[in-house]
């Protein structure tokens, strides 16, 4: 009321309708904008750099011009698909290898492991609070031809002085498994866990046995935990370079190496730069194509 004892009109119900609206459609792009901050600078930006980097020729010591030289993705495709074709059949080895070992394990927590079961994840993590790379070479020692292993088996002659681990295809992979292990315990032990015992009793009840119920229940009612542990895992063993080189040897080169070494060996930033977006298109497209298939809720819920 104003001093003149006239009362001020109050202001439409139109406009404080329009304004609650407009703010309420705001809220969550307000509430969302520090995570497009993030993901525009340390994902957009870096990811056009690394495709305009791509195209540019030149070198460090004259620079780089922009030509749009799209035949570079071409010539790094040729010139390097072996090592591409060898990260690939590491990456799906080891993550078939650690569904084979993750499963019995994610499943026996899930259904046996009672009070304890955060204990039990607890030590399936526990090794992982150690440095990567200390845990790779760990695996060096292990697998020496003299080491914890091999040199007592050859000590007791249970195998040749010739045989040897090192510097090969499967010390790679099961380096790339070991590493990555946990990446596929935890979504699969989140699938196991959510599943209802009510079914499984049923399944029971209907006289199916263990191996059946298993198969025909247990199973497919775990698979988004499937396919979300096998991104997971996939993902991350294609592009790893950190067990060639600890591992492997000259047969083991995978394109992982090949672009670490093209960008601080070589200096070659727009060879790198292309294997980088090649790779990253091929996982991309797979992960779409899971996405189509499987659905893209169950990424966001089982591997979060």
């Amino acid at each position: 009321m104003a001093e003149s004892g006239v009362i001020e009109p109050a202001p439409p119900a139109s406009h404080l309708t329009t304004g609650r609206r407009l703010q309420r459609a705001s809220t969550p792009y307000l509430l969302s904008l520090p995570s497009w901050v993030y993901l525009i600078v340390f994902f957009v930006v870096p990811l056009l750099s690394v495709l305009a980097l791509a195209v540019a020729t030149g070198n460090p010591e004259i620079g780089y011009s922009y030509t749009g030289h799209v035949s570079q993705f071409w010539t790094a495709v040729d010139t390097y698909h072996v090592q591409l074709v060898r990260s690939f059949w590491y990456g799906i080895a080891s993550t078939v290898i650690a569904l084979a070992i993750a499963y019995p394990v994610a499943y026996w927590i899930a259904f046996y492991g009672g009070r304890h079961k955060s204990t039990y994840l607890f030590l399936v993590l526990l090794p992982f609070f150690v440095s990567f790379i200390i845990r790779t070479l760990a695996w060096e020692f292990i697998l020496s031809d003299q080491g914890l292993v091999l040199g007592h088996l050859k000590d007791w002659g249970l195998l040749s002085q010739n045989f040897h681990v090192l510097s090969t295809s499967w010390a790679v992979i099961w380096g790339l498994t070991y590493n990555s292990l946990p990446f596929y315990v935890l979504p699969l032990y989140v699938a196991i866990e959510r599943i209802d015992r009510r079914v499984v009793r049923a399944a029971n009840d209907l006289y199916a046995d263990t191996p059946r119920a298993f198969m025909r229940v247990i199973f497919p009612l775990s698979a988004p935990g499937v396919f979300a542990g096998f991104l997971l895992v996939f993902v991350t063993n294609v592009g790893d370079y950190v067990n060639q080189q600890v591992l492997g040897g000259t047969g083991t080169y995978m394109i992982g190496s090949v672009i670490q070494d093209s960008f601080f060996t070589n200096q070659d930033y727009p060879m790198a730069s292309a294997l980088s977006a090649v790779l990253m298109l091929i996982l991309v497209v797979a992960i779409f194509l899971y996405a189509r298939t499987f659905g893209a809720d169950s990424i966001q819920e089982y591997s979060a």
